[in-house]
């Protein structure tokens, strides 16, 4: 069998030169497709038996569009046959071997590899392999998986870059929402948001106005105390500021679309200040814009796709925080008389007949229900769970290689639930066996001369090799994965993960027995209180609604743990009755525990009750 092939394969000095040439455009690419291309060089440079190559890599983070990448030897080179053996590699999201001629892989193959990251498909690489032993194919494929690290390094090093300037722009943000917070009003925040964009952003000057009676105001100007709103200056930014309060969007000019009728107004501010990009993008609180935040540049360049993001950005996260500066500034006095005359004559005033009606019968309801008791009852969400769990996990580094049950099946004990790839082990068990018996013939040869030193060395060495042996035996007996008792199947597929790699002690499945259940109910922290051992209650799950079945409480654990963003408590409880034959582990429903008799109001208010009394708590000095 012929064996993989060496790094540097190349004999003559031309290949030399060529081979370090792709390592230097490997390891300092300019861009991508360069990296991409000396990828797919030196892999197939260690493939002997490769005859193309083709690389696929999706272009709108992993969404499921692959655009061509990288080709090999030629990139101009027709590579569509390659194409069914990428489609399927995308499809089952595995490799895959194909025959090249339809026949036999081993007169020819089309090897296929996914790349992923994050458990995102982000590339594909297909090699034309030619005729050779499935040994071989084998090889190839590990080949292409160890080679895919640095596929998934190179993606994982662009996400990582992306998330940095995402991060980056986030902490602008929070930084000119602390500066404009630390103002009580808004002409002294919009003048700091002002200089302070002028300077992240290299404007020459910042502009922000604000709405009054259908026109804008300029209310700050980047770097200037004071100016006059009957100037030049004033009037051409709020005709270009009132361009964005009239469209409701951002503006930007130079505008990168051919339509920019949406520019009038921008086009004449620039031409009568004589700068080079004008951007302008509206503030908005509660769905409406009641201002707008006007960027220029004297000498360009234009605002890119992220200068333009972070500036629409700006106007959502400082809009409302000035339209409530606005609003404070009216004075609270004044604020407060104005509605509580309106609170009043809507009570109390002619008119509004509708309004007292809903007062007087909210009144009725609240004296009936402070005098009507029923029994309380905290609900929580179930679980059904298996009085025992046994997981059954990948005894050794391996390769799925049969997938006998899944999640659902019935098994028995000692029933097989999976087989892991054994040839690698037998192979294994056949060297050290090799080994011992070569060991044995030498201490035989040193026993028959009387050279005990010799003697004492082979039977250290007979003694290593039968424990590697034992070794690759016991494995190989444990490469069956079996049920341990017999119950039903309640976590573990693997019928899609055949040919995949396992690591030692990964879970593969869990089992369950099928008489045996317990009710785990998820109490808030809020109700833990009131529950207590003994206490009856009925559960009703989701899969069998028109069967409610009798609980009563057994653990209350002391110690909380968080479920969707809430602190519980896991509380078990036992089955009292009901069809236990129709439940399995892992059903879900909401269990409702009686905790004694209470009113309806207190029901249906104590918790906004308790709330407002710990938040009193923790404001009272």
């Amino acid at each position: 069998m012929q064996g993989p092939a060496p790094i540097y394969s190349i004999a003559d000095e031309h290949g030399a030169r060529a081979e370090a040439a792709t390592w230097s455009r490997f390891t300092a690419p300019r861009d991508s497709a360069e990296f991409f291309a000396a990828w797919l060089a030196l892999l197939c440079g260690r493939v002997e038996r490769a005859r193309a190559a083709l690389l696929l890599v999706s272009d709108d983070e992993g969404q499921g569009t692959f655009a061509f990448a990288a080709a090999w030897p030629d990139p101009q080179r027709d590579l569509q046959y390659l194409g069914a053996a990428a489609q399927r590699v995308l499809s089952e999201r595995s490799g895959v071997v194909t025959p090249a001629d339809g026949a036999r892989v081993e007169s020819g193959a089309h090897v296929g590899y996914p790349v992923e990251v994050s458990g995102q498909l982000r590339g594909v690489v297909v090699l034309d392999i030619a005729a050779g032993s499935a040994t071989e194919l084998q090889w190839i494929l590990r080949q292409i998986h160890w080679a895919a690290a640095w596929l998934v390094d190179f993606f994982r090093q662009r996400l990582l870059a992306t998330r940095e300037a995402e991060l980056q722009r986030v902490a602008t943000l929070n930084e000119l929402m602390a500066t404009a917070l630390q103002h009580h009003q808004s002409q002294p925040a919009a003048l700091a948001i002002a200089n302070d964009l002028a300077s992240r952003l290299r404007c020459d000057r910042v502009s922000i106005g604000f709405e009054r009676a259908g026109r804008i105001v300029p209310a700050a100007i980047s770097h200037t105390a004071s100016f006059d709103e009957k100037s030049d200056l004033v009037r051409t930014l709020t005709d270009a500021m009132e361009e964005v309060l009239d469209l409701g969007v951002a503006v930007a000019w130079p505008s990168p679309a051919e339509d920019e009728l949406g520019t009038i107004a921008h086009a004449d501010a620039a031409r009568r200040l004589q700068v080079q990009a004008l951007l302008s993008a509206p503030l908005t609180a509660n769905g409406a814009t009641f201002g707008v935040l006007t960027l220029e540049r004297n000498a360009g360049p234009p605002f890119d796709a992220a200068e333009q993001r972070l500036v629409r950005a700006i106007g959502v996260m400082l809009g409302p925080v000035w339209a409530v500066q606005r609003e404070n500034e009216r004075g609270f006095i004044a604020r407060a008389r104005e509605g509580g005359r309106s609170a009043l004559q809507a009570t109390f005033g002619p008119g509004h007949p509708g309004l007292k009606l809903l007062l007087t019968l909210g009144l009725a309801v609240t004296l009936a229900l402070t005098f009507v008791r029923t029994e309380y009852r905290v609900s929580a969400r179930t679980v059904i769970e298996g009085s025992v769990q046994a997981a059954a996990v990948a005894p050794f580094d391996g390769y799925i290689a049969q997938a006998l049950v899944s999640a659902g099946d019935t098994v028995k004990k000692g029933q097989p639930l999976a087989l892991l790839d054994d040839r690698d082990l037998k192979l294994e068990r056949a060297r050290w066996s090799a080994e011992r018996q070569q060991l044995q013939r030498k201490y035989q040869v040193a026993m028959a001369s009387a050279d005990r030193a010799t003697m004492g060395v082979l039977a250290a060495q007979i003694n290593q090799t039968e424990a590697q042996l034992a070794l690759a035996e016991e494995k190989l007996a444990r490469s069956m994965i079996v049920a341990p008792f017999d119950g039903l199947v309640v976590a573990g597929d693997l019928r899609h993960m055949i040919g995949t790699p396992v690591e030692q002690g990964k879970l593969l499945f869990e089992v369950a027995p099928k008489d045996g259940f317990r009710v785990i109910v998820q109490v808030d922290d809020r109700d833990i209180a009131r529950i207590a051992t003994g206490q009856t209650g009925t559960l009703v799950l989701s899969s069998l609604p028109e069967q409610s079945l009798p609980i009563v409480v057994g653990t209350v654990t002391p110690v909380a743990t968080q479920h969707d963003g809430r602190n519980v408590f896991r509380v078990e409880a036992q089955l009292t009755g009901g069809d236990a034959a129709r439940l399995r582990p892992g059903m879900e429903g909401i269990g409702k525990v009686e905790v004694g008799e209470r009113s309806l109001l207190w029901i249906w208010t104590h918790r906004f009750v308790d709330w407002l009394k710990l938040t009193i708590w923790d404001w009272t000095p």
